[in-house]
């Protein structure tokens, strides 16, 4: 493959701050510094670092309606959801608590074959899944 991952997602968001303590309290993310972006200035753009190779890239534009809307799964568009790759079974455990812990998982996983599952909801409203490869029996 000429790939190995995703750089980067870039969505729109109301509260920068709020989005930045969840992934960082629950995913142990680092949260860049905010900067100015777009042309007049009013825009901002915030990196939040959620992987070695993977950054979500989060805007605050002023006027824009989208990061209040938000439907069902599979009613989202061309873009549903994230799926987070977890690095091990025991990140995927620690992941999995403090989802439920904030509120943001029932903790349900799910046995997709080769790998297990779990859906979260962030403050957003973004849905998003968690997985990590099932060990060898």
């Amino acid at each position: 493959m000429l790939l190995d991952g995703i750089n980067h997602i870039a969505w729109i968001s109301n509260d920068v701050a709020r989005l930045g303590r969840f992934y960082s309290e629950v995913f142990d993310a680092e949260v860049g510094p905010t900067r100015a972006h777009g042309e007049d200035g009013r825009e901002t753009m915030t990196v939040i670092r959620i992987g070695p190779h993977t950054e979500l890239n989060i805007f605050v534009i002023p006027e824009n309606t989208e990061a209040r809307r938000q439907t069902p799964m599979w009613g989202r568009g061309r873009i549903d959801h994230v799926g987070l790759q977890a690095a091990s079974p025991e990140a995927f455990a620690t992941i999995r608590r403090r989802l439920v812990d904030a509120g943001a998982s029932d903790g349900t996983v799910n046995d997709f074959g080769r790998v297990h599952s779990l859906f979260f909801r962030d403050p957003d409203g973004l849905e998003g899944e968690v997985l990590v490869a099932k060990e060898a029996p």
